[in-house]
């Protein structure tokens, strides 16, 4: 007699074990956090990570594929859910200091990281590998801050979060660059071309078509008679969007953002933002904690931490530039140039894929790694350190 197989796996015991445990820590620290600590909750949930990953507890592998699914499942509803909250209007207003702000966030670090690499007389390979690395800023981070502190409409922040989603495109083009050079081609101009392309195109035409679907997808969901279906309609767009996105060789981020923005043009904005919110609360922590656990502490060595310290040095102070060289007028400049530093997951996917094609040692690998964590770590304090002008400003509008 054949028998059926168990619908749940000893595997998938695991795993649930594993985001339960997730979820009850990310809340409870998150709660000290904000309560005791008054910093942002995002913190918490990073510092989660590293203690139930294998560097302490080992109680979450951060290398298991499905936790890692669900985590981009997370960062797919962050960026959508931040794109819902944003204007397109009031975010297209910002574009030129966005712009500006990503380009030169981009060119500093990479000439800075480049720099070291040649100060070390490292192969040019590697040297190019180390710049490029430092270029990304994490969208998540910074936009999960913002989200935390109640300050996502406020002019730098949108341009923080413009600049950043363009930093995301930026260097993905550059990552298109250099991911040959493991076979010791020279850069490909006509790659970084198309891919710059595909990038503008992609972008453009998400919106562009979105703004004009979408409310006819929204429509049709209304008249529906089933439960929660306009909701359902609206995340069913940002996943098509997301895998459209990853299809068209960027981050499915970059497709979720998209989607956040074209249906917060909708007339039912107010009838799946909440919805959407609450499913957004069970999976993000689990992409913030499992950045976490995937950070390696035992790779950090003595030699590794010298490198690292001085790449650090380069990797913020060429952000910083970023901000504080922004020639418009009406600006709080710090907010923008702190917003501009963290690396967090981009990073990791950089290092990550360095070390897979043999580009990085392992002591450069944990070097960028150094350079991710404290990043990661410093960027949510210190940011509402400097957000605190623009909250009493606010507050004293009222």
């Amino acid at each position: 007699m054949l028998q059926a197989a168990p619908i749940i796996t000893s595997q998938m015991h695991s795993v649930l074990f594993s985001v339960a445990i997730i979820l009850a820590f990310a809340k409870l620290a998150g709660e000290f956090t904000e309560r005791v600590l008054k910093q942002p909750a995002v913190l918490a949930e990073i510092v989660v990570g590293v203690i139930l990953g294998s560097s302490v507890l080992g109680w979450v592998d951060g290398s298991d594929i499905t936790l890692a699914n669900l985590a981009e499942i997370g960062a797919v509803l962050l960026l959508f859910e931040i794109g819902i909250e944003c204007n397109l209007d009031e975010l297209l207003k910002v574009g030129g200091e966005a712009i500006w702000t990503a380009v030169v966030g981009v060119i500093f670090p990479f000439g800075f990281g480049y720099g070291v690499g040649v100060a070390m007389h490292l192969p040019t390979p590697q040297a190019i590998f180390m710049g490029a690395a430092l270029t990304a800023t994490s969208v998540g981070i910074v936009a999960r801050v913002f989200a935390d502190l109640s300050v996502l409409h406020i002019r730098e922040a949108k341009i923080v979060l413009g600049a950043a989603v363009a930093d995301d495109v930026i260097g993905l083009v550059v990552l298109a660059s250099v991911s040959g050079m493991a076979s010791g081609t020279a850069l490909n101009v006509w790659s970084i071309v198309k891919v710059s392309v595909i990038a503008v195109l992609f972008l453009v035409g998400a919106i562009v078509i979105g703004l004009r679907a979408t409310p006819w997808i929204i429509k049709a969901a209304r008249a529906m008679r089933t439960r929660a279906a306009v909701s359902l309609a609206a995340f069913v767009v940002c996943l098509l969007l997301a895998v459209t996105s990853e299809k068209a060789g960027l981050a499915p981020i970059v497709g979720a953002f998209a989607a956040g923005l074209v249906l917060a043009k909708t007339e039912d904005k107010i009838h799946f933002e909440e919805k959407i919110r609450s499913i957004a609360d069970v999976f993000v922590p689990i992409f913030f904690v499992m950045m976490g656990a995937r950070m390696q502490l035992s790779a950090i060595t003595g030699p590794v931490l010298t490198t690292g310290g001085l790449l650090l040095v380069v990797a913020v102070v060429g952000k910083l530039l970023a901000g504080f060289s922004l020639p418009w007028k009406g600006i709080d400049r710090a907010i923008v140039a702190v917003g501009m530093v963290p690396r967090g997951e981009v990073g990791l996917i950089f290092a990550s894929l360095g070390l897979e094609r043999h580009i990085l040692t392992d002591g450069l690998y944990g070097a960028i790694i150094i350079v991710v964590i404290a990043t990661t770590f410093a960027t949510p304090p210190l940011l509402k350190i400097v957000a605190a002008r623009a909250i009493r400003r606010e507050a004293q509008a009222l």
